[in-house]
């Protein structure tokens, strides 16, 4: 009995794209490792937008036996008649001996990007998992986006975007992102903390089923400012988003300074929490659940996962890279599928 029909319903099973990130790094060992569990292949159907070579010499220093169909990427489709197939970009070649940032893989790693996107946004695949892909890589080929969150947001014309982490009970979002600490100061308005607020609530009533979350938002200074004492940010900016948050039916509480805020929601006081910087936030995820952390763009369309770790040049091509987040990540992307769909029956 074949895998196509040893299962009546792999017909209506979700249908996930996973790109395979930078070639030179560990994407294509940690999509194969992660695949390559039954129990995550059992879930879902797959489709890997990446280069069938490389995913080859991954899955043979690693002794798995390809388990996966091989298909132009030209002709992407929803119904491959194979649980896995990998929707090849032959056109690239990456040299075995690369283990940094490169041009060529970098403009590889974009076009899986981009065409898994549009997959997503026309329906062909139902959630984007991204495995790692490197900025230098991008920078190097001329890419006009920092990284995938600027990417996603623009190529699905999505003015407002958050970046979302899940680390066992932690469930965050960050209301600056990629900024120096110091250039915070110069970004930091009541929108810009609203935003994660009112996109972090509608994502844990669509995604993940909460019907009224209940979010804890961090201060900016040392005990969230001791009345002024510690800088204003919490008074000026920080209690009217909240405010505004609330005007709009949003259950959210603060600001609360953060050296008891991520506590208190671990230990399940909140359904989640918004950190005002980025490491203000990522030291609690990584230190939380470093090995199965996962990376959630919020606020556009599609939905997209991502492991929460880099490229790892320096493990790369070893076949010791762990696969634990990509199947984190994989998992998490299956069950927002399939909640969202749900949502969307009941309505």
């Amino acid at each position: 009995m074949t895998e196509t029909t040893a299962h009546n319903s792999i017909a209506e099973q979700a249908v996930i794209g996973i790109t395979m990130g930078d070639a030179a790094g560990i994407g294509p060992e940690v999509v194969v490792k992660a695949l390559a569990d039954p129990e995550i292949r059992k879930a879902a159907k797959f489709i890997v937008f990446g280069m069938n070579e490389q995913l080859c010499y991954a899955a043979d220093a690693a002794e798995i036996e390809p388990f996966w169909g091989r298909h132009q990427h030209e002709k992407i489709s929803r119904d491959y008649p194979y649980k896995v197939v990998v929707a090849d970009y032959d056109e690239y070649s990456v040299p075995s001996w690369i283990r940094g940032p490169s041009k060529i893989a970098g403009e590889a790693s974009i076009r899986f990007c981009l065409d898994a996107i549009d997959a997503a946004r026309n329906g062909i695949i139902d959630a984007l998992v991204t495995a790692p892909i490197s900025k230098k890589s991008w920078s190097l080929a001329g890419a006009e986006w920092p990284g995938h969150t600027e990417m996603l947001a623009q190529r699905c014309k999505s003015p407002r975007k958050a970046m979302m982490f899940v680390a066992g009970p932690l469930k965050l979002a960050l209301a600056t992102i990629h900024e120096a600490l110091f250039e915070v100061r110069n970004k930091f308005t009541i929108g810009c903390v609203f935003e994660p607020i009112d996109l972090l609530n509608d994502a844990l009533k669509t995604y993940f089923g909460i019907k009224t979350p209940k979010i804890g938002v961090a201060a900016l200074n040392p005990h969230a400012g001791e009345d002024g004492q510690f800088g204003d940010e919490e008074k000026r900016i920080i209690t009217p988003a909240i405010n505004l948050a609330r005007h709009h039916g949003i259950n959210c509480l603060g600001p609360f300074g953060a050296d008891t805020l991520f506590l208190r929601a671990a230990q399940g006081e909140f359904d989640g929490v918004v950190a005002m910087y980025h490491d203000q936030g990522m030291i609690p995820v990584k230190l939380l659940d470093f090995v199965h952390a996962v990376n959630i763009t919020i606020g556009i369309p599609i939905i997209r996962t991502s492991p929460a770790h880099g490229t790892a040049f320096d493990i790369a091509g070893r076949s010791i890279a762990e696969s634990n987040s990509m199947k984190s990540a994989i998992t998490i992307a299956i069950q927002m599928a399939r909640t969202k769909k749900n949502l969307e029956l009941r309505v």
